[in-house]
Formats: structure tokens, C-alpha cells, sequence
């Protein structure tokens, strides 16, 4: 008796935030990354050295890595804005996206100088119609307050934790919040990912970072995508076909499968 296999359509994930140019294991990760259903990784910059290592990394693994260029409020210093917007202004064009920028009011860089840096880099965004990747850290309502005046069209806001009064601006201007592995133990976090629709929804690791003290790679997305299926009560496979529809949405990517 001749048994009929049914064929398999698998649908892959991308993780959308990675910072794989602090990994001392990137061949391995890669690998992992691929063995674990990743078909590709967004790889965000920080300042003018991890920009030229991320878009080095991108180009040895053209159609796998994206490179998304930023200057991250961390590693603002005053007499270092020129050279880093400058680097970026040079080669917005080989990039998908800008991130990962922003504003963090827990830091001690002056906020008239996080802001100053921000405006720029949301200028860029519109000169080059780039869509922006966001860190908000205690900061939520000046940096949304900002990418909505400067009218900003495709902003996601990175492992959101904010209000949900806020998120429901946020999502009603058609903006997205990404999903890390801290669902596993963050309350904001979780309530924010059960509010918004998983239209609205992108998976990100933020490799290196650690949770619970393990440090993060592209495969532990699959982490992310298991709790979004929990919170929403979804069958994986449907959040990851849409997660990734997400993503080739709002970075302009035909991701390959």
C-alpha cells in the first residue's frame, strides 16, 4: 500500500534585532540560527565601529543578514555626534533600516543632547525613507511624542514595556513593538504584546543580551515566538507566518524561505 506524504510547507522566522557584531561565536550562531528555522537576522549598528562591523557581517551574508545603521543613546558622547551621524548620512544607502536609535533617561548623557541626536537621525529616516528601529527605555512618551511630529510613516518600538495608553497611540498610527524573550518574565512586556494585534507584532532576540543569565542568540527567537503564541492564544505556526510577513512589511524584504 502506497502511503501518501502530504508536503510540508514550512514557514521560517526572522529575528528582527541582533547585535551580531559583539558575538564572538558568529559562524556558530549563524548555523544555529538556520538549524532553528531563522531565515534571516536583522543586524543593528551602534555606533561607527559596530555600523562598519555590522555592514561587514551583512555583506559576507548577503540575503541572510540585513544591516540596520544607528547610534544608540548609550554610546552618545559629545565630541563623537559628527563622526557618527556623518558615517551613517555616508551609507544610509546600503542599509534596510536606522536603529537602533532613541532616547534612555536612565543613562547620564543630557537628554537636550539625546534629543538633538534623535532629530537627526529622524531626518535621515525621512530624506531616506528608511523605516526606524526604536530603544525607548523610561522614555516612551518624549520618544514617541518626536517620531510622531517628525511624521515618521514605519517606526517599531523595541521591546516595548511602556503604558498601554501610550501603546494604543503607538499602534494607532500603524507603528509595530517587537517581542523579545523577556516575555518569559516581564509583566509590561507580556500586557504589551497581549494588547497589540499580531499585525503589529515583529520577534527579536537582542542578541547578546541576557535573560535570566543566559545570553541571548538569533535561535532563542524561537523563545520569542512560543510566548507570543502562548499570550495570544495562537498556533505557532500562524504567528510565525504573520510575524514574518510583518517584517518583509515593514523592512520592504522578500525574506527567502
Amino acid at each position: 500500500m502506497r502511503v501518501k506524504r502530504e508536503k510540508v510547507n514550512r514557514k521560517l522566522l526572522v529575528d528582527c534585532h541582533a547585535h551580531l557584531e559583539e558575538l564572538d561565536d558568529l559562524s556558530k550562531s549563524l548555523r544555529e540560527a538556520k538549524e532553528a528555522g531563522v531565515c534571516s537576522i536583522l543586524a543593528v549598528g551602534m555606533d561607527v565601529e559596530s555600523n562598519k562591523k555590522t555592514l561587514q557581517i551583512a555583506e559576507t551574508n548577503s540575503q541572510y543578514v540585513y544591516p540596520a545603521l544607528g547610534y544608540h543613546p548609550c554610546q552618545i558622547k559629545e565630541e563623537e555626534v559628527e563622526a557618527n551621524l556623518s558615517f551613517i548620512r555616508g551609507h544610509v544607502e546600503e542599509c534596510v533600516a536606522l536603529g537602533e536609535i532613541g532616547l534612555d533617561y536612565k543613562i547620564k548623557a543630557k537628554k537636550e543632547l539625546q534629543w538633538r541626536v534623535f532629530e537627526e537621525l529622524l531626518s535621515m529616516s525621512l530624506e531616506s525613507k528608511k523605516p526606524i528601529i526604536i530603544h525607548c527605555r523610561f522614555s516612551h512618551q518624549r520618544t514617541f511624542g518626536m517620531v510622531k511630529e517628525m511624521k515618521i510613516e514605519r517606526a517599531v518600538f523595541h521591546w516595548y514595556s511602556g503604558s498601554l495608553v501610550l501603546l494604543d497611540e503607538i499602534l494607532s498610527r500603524g507603528y509595530y513593538i517587537s517581542a523579545t524573550p523577556a516575555l518569559v518574565y516581564s509583566p509590561p512586556h507580556r500586557e504589551a504584546i497581549k494588547r497589540a494585534p499580531i499585525e503589529r507584532i515583529l520577534l527579536e532576540t537582542d542578541t547578546p543580551v541576557s535573560y535570566q543569565g543566559k545570553e541571548a542568540r538569533p535561535k532563542d527567537v524561537q523563545v520569542s515566538l512560543k510566548e507570543v503564541a502562548r499570550l495570544k492564544k495562537l498556533d505557532p505556526s500562524t504567528v510565525t507566518e504573520q510575524t514574518t510577513a510583518n517584517a518583509s512589511r515593514f523592512f520592504g524584504i522578500s525574506f527567502q524561505y
